[in-house]
């Protein structure tokens, strides 16, 4: 009886699922959406019960408007509610939204995306991690190294235990910082240690002092000239030289999202250290924002705001006023212009005034709306209010002014959602394993499928990022962005024809990068 209860409802499983890859085939969505296990809600943000409004709240308060009702003096909920509604129309009418849907065509995108260039079969790992970090940066890692010491001793006394680093050591000392992305160690010298991260067939390489030397006066650029004005000038080289990387070696498809990677602590840290050491770590000075590919996973741009103080333009403001998440979506969006991308973003950059600018220059937008975080100005009252009529799953009101449409839609909660990408007209559906089809507006569908292929990038990747925490913001950053730049690596790898010689994991990938940088040739990954 199990096994016959348990077929139907498992051949309903799977044509959910098959149907729910047809449809986001077309929209150009990666398989890696659909798992076989894991949660009803998929890693989306909007499937969450605590939207913008609480239904529970809002059936209390139905139920006392109910209790009014009848009582002499007392207007009707129901004629409070409709007066009310009929002047916030009113104001959405002068305001330009109408409730008369169009139908609005589609972006044409010009670019074909995907790799720009052919990898060969034999490919290394170290091949596609040098297609962002080629030798002539490491070189110069070396030479702006070395003026430090030199600097440094000069100042402060020599050194006698320095000799100046070449670039094979160089290599290694990435190859050693790399590693600690692989087995998640708190401390890279934990290498040379005798406990549990201890890894004596790479510790041989390079001595702990020798290491622990570079470490010291590692630096990207050395001194800082006259001209130079910018907080980020030990770093911004190495940005501007790994962006061109980006720009060189992927173009990515038409969707694409703003958002801040997950790049918090390790979990077994969090786990196991003490009050004080994480009240110290969670003081990091800069956020980190990208544009990502979210077909593949690519991270396309790289900004990186720094908290210089507790001014106008300090991390605390930045999280809180939309106008800076504004200047952040401009920065990372400055060369996409007039390519037709659809840029999806969360409720902290969601505004009417910037999707506007962003369309005149031919970039669209589709953004979860918040009346909390988002900038609503000149969005109309009517649609940022809930409705105290109850709703079922599944229903949406939409208005539209020009080719923008503002979308709420209820499911546990109220969603809003602004674009001018998809067509109000358009219908979509939310396809769940346990709750069936859940019917929307096309924008939502995209929306949901997008940012679920995100959060399953997060999920997989962020875990190998570097695990080494310096104090300097400048390495926090430098040490980010080479994690960035070897999953990138690996994402170029995963769609050449060296994948299908190899096969590498996401793990194996990073152990033959580490033995390639430390110069430990025919060296095949650990299974």
């Amino acid at each position: 009886m199990a096994e016959g209860g348990g077929g139907p409802a498992r051949r309903k499983a799977l044509s959910l699922l098959e149907a729910a890859r047809s449809r986001y085939e077309s929209l150009q969505i990666s398989d890696d959406v659909f798992g076989e296990s894991g949660q009803d809600s998929s890693g989306n943000p909007f499937y969450s019960t605590s939207a913008d409004s609480r239904s529970a709240a809002s059936s209390q308060d139905e139920d006392d408007d109910e209790e009014d009702q009848g009582r002499p003096g007392v207007p009707s909920p129901r004629g409070r509610a409709a007066r009310r509604q009929e002047e916030e129309e009113e104001e959405a009418e002068k305001g330009g939204w109408t409730r008369s849907l169009r139908d609005v065509p589609p972006p044409h995108f010009k670019d074909g995306s995907g790799p720009t260039r052919k990898m060969p079969l034999t490919a290394s790992a170290m091949d596609f991690f040098q297609l962002f970090v080629p030798d002539n940066v490491l070189k110069n890692m070396v030479v702006q190294t070395n003026m430090y010491a030199k600097k440094y001793q000069e100042r402060f006394g020599s050194d006698d235990a320095w000799i100046d680093v070449t670039l094979t050591e160089m290599k290694a000392f990435l190859g050693y910082m790399i590693s600690t992305s692989i087995h998640h160690c708190e401390s890279v010298l934990s290498i040379w240690s005798s406990g549990f991260y201890s890894n004596k067939s790479i510790a041989l390489i390079m001595t702990q002092s020798r290491f622990e030397k570079i470490l010291k006066y590692f630096h990207i650029v050395a001194f800082r000239s006259s001209q130079t004005t910018h907080s980020l000038y030990k770093i911004q080289p190495f940005l501007d030289s790994l962006q061109n990387g980006f720009d060189s070696a992927f173009r990515p498809s038409q969707a694409q999202v703003l958002h801040e990677p997950l790049i918090d602590e390790d979990p077994v840290f969090i786990a196991t250290c003490t009050e004080r050491e994480l009240r110290k770590r969670k003081k990091r000075k800069f956020s980190l924002w990208v544009r990502q590919c979210s077909s593949t996973g690519f991270i396309c741009q790289i900004y990186v705001h720094l908290k210089e103080g507790s001014g106008a333009d300090g991390l605390d403001a930045l999280k809180n006023k939309p106008q800076l998440h504004s200047m952040v979506a401009k920065s990372l969006c400055q060369n996409a212009s007039g390519k037709n991308y659809i840029i999806f973003t969360g409720p902290s950059i969601t505004s009417l005034n910037l999707f506007e600018e962003f369309e005149k220059q031919g970039i669209y937008c589709c953004g979860l709306l918040s009346t909390r975080k988002s900038d609503c100005t000149g969005l109309p009252p009517s649609m940022l209010n809930n409705s105290a009529t109850p709703q079922s799953r599944g229903q949406y009101r939409i208005r539209m002014k020009g080719n923008m449409s503002l979308i709420c839609w209820y499911n546990k909660g109220h969603f809003r959602f602004l674009t001018n990408a998809y067509s109000p007209v358009q219908q979509g559906v939310i396809i769940k394993r346990k709750s069936g089809e859940i019917p929307c507006p096309l924008a939502v569908e995209a929306f949901a499928a997008h940012l679920s292929y995100i959060c399953k990038y997060d999920d997989k990747y962020s875990k190998y990022f570097i695990s080494h925490k310096p104090n300097k913001t400048w390495q926090q950053v430098f040490w980010f962005a080479i994690s960035i730049a070897i999953n990138n690596a690996y994402i170029l790898y995963k769609m050449s024809e060296a994948y299908h010689v190899t096969r590498y994991s996401r793990a194996q990938f990073g152990e033959r990068l580490v033995k390639e940088l430390l110069g430990l040739e025919d060296t095949s990954p650990t299974h």
